[in-house]
């Protein structure tokens, strides 16, 4: 489908379902964003989760968004329920206006939702010659180091860095083997996750997506990835007044309550300590890729580059829809 025809079709969704017009036009950008940098699972296949919880009136689609400044440079957000869209939107602005002032912006938002990608706030931030961290959580998926129980979220880790060239750099990753969404649409297709990924709930090793659903995901690195989805639990959730410790819900599978996501998102000026920051990022860059190359590599990629060429070659053409994602479409538009 076309993007821009796609864009109304989404703003017509979301307004059917009470957002107002620049509510709904804030979420339908993150998502398009998301298919056209090759991140489906965080795109037009959650339409329909979105729009199920406004129906059963668990996400707020006409919050009362509150801001309350702790200092110059900190301000924390009471989301009011809303779309995890439009919090992440008014907190990136926030942090990115607090960093002008001060050097340094640290919002920290509750009482939130699911908002897509983590690496598209912080590249607002990024076009503004910021660098950015962000952090969020997640319903519970990995178990912490030693337990057979899964309770931490896949809870990413974002950082972004402006760079001398037009791509950013972007390091956007969750802390498990892959991501849930992966699992989800494989669970939907009936189709096999790779081997190493997840366990059953039983604590056996399983490449089927239905069993890795109701199991284990697996972190990177063993316990250390535990350790930082731990992290990520405190910085987002304990830190920012939501919730934390296996708590936040599954927006696909536990309509029991709002899900009060925590995000985290900390802005600084690129340039607070040397003036000449691109400069030093290009020779940094520009190092790394001289380096002796493995068989078969041709290029060393900065994280971002891969995402930035996606969306480059993505662009120009028409997005494709999946035919059960179409029909989740033309459902809500009934």
């Amino acid at each position: 489908m076309e993007k821009n025809k796609l864009k109304k079709t989404i703003i017509k969704i979301f307004q059917k379902f009470k957002l107002s017009k620049n509510h709904a036009d804030i979420c339908a950008n993150a998502i398009i964003n998301a298919e056209l940098v090759g991140a489906p699972t965080h795109g037009l296949s959650r339409l329909k989760m979105y729009c199920d919880r406004i129906q059963k009136k668990l996400i707020n689609p006409k919050p009362k968004i509150k801001l309350k400044n702790v200092s110059q440079s900190a301000t924390h957000i009471n989301a009011d329920d809303s779309i995890g869209f439009v919090a992440a939107d008014i907190a990136i602005k926030k942090a990115i206006k607090n960093a002008k002032k001060t050097g340094i912006g640290l919002v920290a938002v509750k009482n939130s939702g699911h908002y897509g990608m983590s690496g598209y706030y912080a590249e607002q931030a990024v076009k503004k010659n910021m660098i950015a961290l962000v952090f969020t959580n997640a319903p519970p998926a990995i178990a912490p180091h030693g337990a057979i129980k899964s309770l931490f979220g896949t809870n990413p880790i974002c950082f972004g860095s402006p760079t001398a060239s037009k791509v950013p750099f972007i390091l956007d990753t969750s802390v498990s083997m892959i991501n849930r969404g992966k699992i989800r649409v494989a669970s939907r297709s009936n189709s096999k996750i790779p081997e190493g990924v997840a366990l059953d709930k039983f604590g056996n090793p399983t490449t089927n997506a239905k069993k890795a659903l109701k199991g284990v995901q697996l972190p990177i690195a063993g316990f250390r990835g535990s350790g930082l989805a731990w992290m990520v639990d405190i910085l987002s959730g304990v830190y920012t007044g939501g919730n934390h410790g296996g708590k936040v819900k599954d927006p696909f599978d536990d309509f029991s309550g709002p899900q009060n996501i925590g995000h985290l998102f900390i802005v600084m000026k690129a340039n607070l300590f040397q003036s000449n920051y691109k400069r030093r990022m290009k020779e940094n860059i520009k190092r790394i890729k001289k380096l002796p190359k493995l068989k078969g590599i041709n290029e060393i990629l900065y994280p971002g580059e891969n995402k930035f060429r996606r969306y480059k070659k993505n662009y120009k053409s028409e997005i494709k829809i999946p035919k059960d994602i179409m029909e989740d479409i033309q459902n809500l538009l009934m």
